[in-house]
């Protein structure tokens, strides 16, 4: 077996962490410790158990379902056999799960048992083979943990090329139908690179993971770097804000990712004032800015966060600011990582000086491989140079550090000028009276589109249009002040935190 390139397979990676460390503990989900070792039997089992169902290099396994050791497992599994993991939005409909999944062309299915009913009425329509279901008996389903632990272990893994595609993690599809951004070994294997020479590591670290796993946040931020690392995951099925304050004592937590939203709720939780932070190293956050507030709050109680940005299709890792310049560069992205690159251009796609505002566009190689039987769109995205193109709107400071603006297609244009709603976010988000805020245009007859912020309260306070306008007017230029104001218990969001423009759009709008 060539050496050289086996050591690419991500599989390959956590096996020889069984090898080396089989005592140590690799998950712990529900009580329940898993070690290295056994982690290791399973995966190998459980790629027996792919191999006989006919799984084969290349083709893909899915799963749907929140956060489990078996969607670990199934990932490993696949890599281990050269097949191709895609992970899915336990979110979804049947209907888009339908799209996707005959879309990625899926052999085999591993379905949470409590969304075997949210698939059931979809199988005459999908293409997949065979479907497991991953803990209980269900009827008309494999059943994935007897199944395996009847299968002889894989022995012989498939050695795979650092280029060769081991996930596709499909967009959220908020305009259009979702893409397929197909992630190598090699991109994971370098976003790890980077994140650990960024933030540091430990074997002994206690990682917590809410995020959910089906997005890259969630997977690719710190989850399947610590098996690089032979740490520990904390995994949560699902985030609760309780739960994480009671396991970051009972744990030593050492590390977390999430959205700025997630934090926010852990920091109003009755518990946090009393939970014991001492064991957090640092917490990372991705997918929106921090507002400084929350900054204050957790840094009052010694804990520091480490921001970053990126996308599904840098793997995600694109920038990082590290804390000793959260508070001098607020509102700063960081800097780009040192294994990748990171640039503004403007519309004609040459690069633009320090505080001038055009597209963000990544260079390295996290870079996805391309979107899944979507050639037009590879073109559109990655340029003939190598260069991702966002789609967000940024600029360097004088100092290379990089502040996001906000999504070109999330652009306000009120009387013909450009406003940038997360510019108008951090603003108001200084009000004392707001735990949460969106800012969006709405068509107006007057301005074409008027700025319009969308805000939920705190409990107990009130808000007027007038008082807001009054409030930001000396933080903002007149043509960004809020127009209209809307009162919403909480903004929606997606499982990784981000809110839901789109919806607030089409709901405004009816």
């Amino acid at each position: 077996m060539n050496r050289s390139k086996i050591e690419h397979n991500l599989a390959a990676t956590t096996l020889r962490r069984a090898h080396l460390n089989p005592e140590r503990i690799a998950i712990i989900f529900e009580e329940q410790e898993i070690s290295y070792a056994e982690l290791g039997d399973r995966i190998r089992r459980q790629a027996g158990l792919l191999k006989s169902s006919g799984v084969c290099v290349g083709d893909r396994v899915g799963y749907l379902g929140v956060n489990h050791p078996a969607l670990l497992e199934t990932m490993f599994a696949a890599q281990a056999l050269g097949a191709i993991f895609v992970p899915l939005n336990f979110r979804l409909t049947a209907q888009e799960l339908t799209f996707i999944i005959n879309d990625a062309g899926i052999h085999t299915m591993v379905v949470d048992d409590a969304l075997t009913p949210v698939l059931e009425p979809a199988r005459p329509d999908i293409c997949c083979q065979h479907y497991f279901c991953s803990e209980s008996e269900t009827d008309g389903w494999r059943h994935l943990n007897s199944e395996r632990a009847a299968t002889e272990p894989l022995t012989q893994l498939i050695s795979v090329d650092q280029h060769d595609v081991s996930v596709i993690m499909y967009t959220s599809g908020t305009t259009g139908l979702p893409k397929g951004a197909m992630l190598t070994h090699g991109n994971i294997l370098w976003n790890n690179i980077n994140a650990m020479l960024a933030f540091g590591g430990s074997r002994d670290d206690i990682i917590l993971t809410a995020a959910p796993l089906f997005h890259i946040g969630g997977l690719n931020v710190m989850t399947l770097g610590s098996f690089h690392m032979g740490s520990t995951i904390l995994l949560l099925r699902n985030f609760d804000p309780g739960q994480v304050l009671a396991d970051f004592e009972r744990y030593k937590v050492t590390q977390m990712f999430g959205a700025p939203a997630m934090f926010l709720f852990m920091s109003q939780h009755p518990e946090f004032a009393s939970t014991d932070l001492g064991s957090i190293r640092n917490l990372l956050v991705g997918a929106a800015p921090v507002p400084e507030s929350l900054i204050e709050t957790y840094s009052a109680r010694g804990v520091d966060f480490c921001q970053g940005y990126g996308l599904t299709e840098t793997s995600p890792f694109a920038s990082f600011l590290s804390p000793e310049w959260a508070i001098s560069k607020l509102g700063s992205a960081g800097q780009p990582p040192i294994y990748s690159e990171a640039r503004i251009v403007d519309e004609n796609n040459q690069p633009v000086e320090a505080h001038v505002r055009g597209e963000i566009c990544m260079r390295g190689p996290n870079i996805m491989k391309g979107y899944w039987n979507r050639p037009d769109a590879t073109a559109e995205a990655i340029d003939s140079q190598g260069w991702f193109h966002s789609g967000d709107v940024g600029y360097f400071d004088e100092d290379g550090f990089l502040f996001i603006c906000d999504r070109i297609k999330d652009m306000v244009i009120s009387g013909g000028e450009n406003v940038y709603p997360a510019e108008v976010e951090g603003a108001l988000y200084r009000h004392d009276s707001i735990a949460e805020v969106a800012v969006i245009g709405l068509p107006d007859e007057k301005w074409g589109e008027a700025v319009t912020a969308v805000v939920a309260l705190h409990d107990g306070h009130e808000l007027s249009l007038e008082e807001l306008r009054e409030f930001a007017q000396p933080l903002l230029a007149k043509y960004k002040l809020p127009l209209r104001l809307h009162l919403v218990d909480a903004l929606p969001r997606n499982p990784a935190g981000k809110v839901l423009k789109f919806v607030l759009r089409d709901d405004l709008n009816t």
